[in-house]
């Protein structure tokens, strides 16, 4: 399939973890009716309020309450689920973690936020995640059937190198599932968005909460999907919505054989690659 849908549902957060999930099973399943999307997308933290205190008592092992919840209702809806990220718990170690779910309901992608938001803006947003969540080593790549999709999430999307590795890997579609807030959101979202998709030559996808102003945690929000000309398929505002977006994979290999960037990298001067996790770095 040359083309297809992906819907992203930015839903609003609230504190209780079963009043997010049935939020996200209802706007799952009115994607599905209105646009018939193959793949969904939520956002970032979906089923958690995004504060350190909330992520111990919200987090959950894998095989647990909600990636039973993503799994089951990808199965039953036949589609692809890109579950947002929740808190997962492993042994004593809590990670920021995005599960992806094939349309029998199997598990074929878990992301570790590799890059955690520890930051502090003058006059703006202090946050760190440190406080409470371990770092992913991992670059996640999943197999669809309609292409391979890069998935990271939210500060991760910063880091051009973890980008271009995806893509290096075949990614056409990177996926990142993301909870700006109102310092760094106006001023850079929607340019990280359009330079990533333009210096890989993939769509873009990137999935926000809604914003609740209830909450202590502000999310910019709009949601978008960007293709690898830099155009916006489709936004969204503040608000709670859906959004869907046809991915074109011919007009994905007409951009990279018109400007073939990726063919023009000069390896022969430089490479990007993962350390192996044996190798010693002095």
């Amino acid at each position: 399939m040359k083309k297809f849908k992906i819907a992203i549902c930015q839903m609003e957060i609230t504190n209780e973890k079963h009043i997010n999930l049935q939020k996200a099973k209802t706007m799952i399943i009115n994607a599905v009716e209105k646009y018939a999307p193959q793949i969904v997308v939520l956002p970032e933290m979906f089923n958690c309020p995004y504060e350190n205190k909330f992520f111990p008592l919200f987090a959950e092992p894998f095989i647990g309450e909600t990636t039973n919840f993503l799994s089951n209702l990808a199965k039953e809806l036949d589609i692809y689920i890109i579950g947002g990220s929740i808190p997962e718990k492993e042994g004593n170690q809590i990670y920021n973690t995005s599960f992806s779910f094939n349309r029998k309901g199997e598990l074929i992608g878990k992301h570790r936020k590799m890059h955690l938001f520890d930051i502090h803006v003058e006059g703006g947003i202090s946050f760190k995640e440190s406080d409470t969540l371990g770092q992913g080593n991992e670059v996640t790549v999943i197999e669809t059937e309609y292409c391979k999709m890069g998935i990271a999430i939210c500060y991760d999307m910063r880091f051009p190198e973890l980008m271009r590795l995806m893509t290096l890997e075949g990614a056409e579609v990177i996926v990142i599932p993301a909870a700006f807030n109102l310092t760094t959101g106006p001023t850079h979202w929607h340019e990280l968005i359009k330079v990533r998709a333009l210096d890989n030559q993939v769509y873009f996808v990137a999935a926000s909460p809604a914003r609740n102003l209830d909450a202590s945690y502000h999310a910019y929000g709009h949601s978008k999907i960007v293709n690898p000309w830099g155009d916006v398929v489709v936004e969204i505002d503040e608000r709670e919505g859906i959004i869907c977006g046809e991915i074109d994979l011919e007009y994905l290999a007409k951009i990279r054989g018109q400007l073939p960037l990726l063919k023009h990298r000069r390896i022969d001067r430089y490479k990007l690659s993962m350390i192996d996790e044996t190798t010693k770095i002095d």
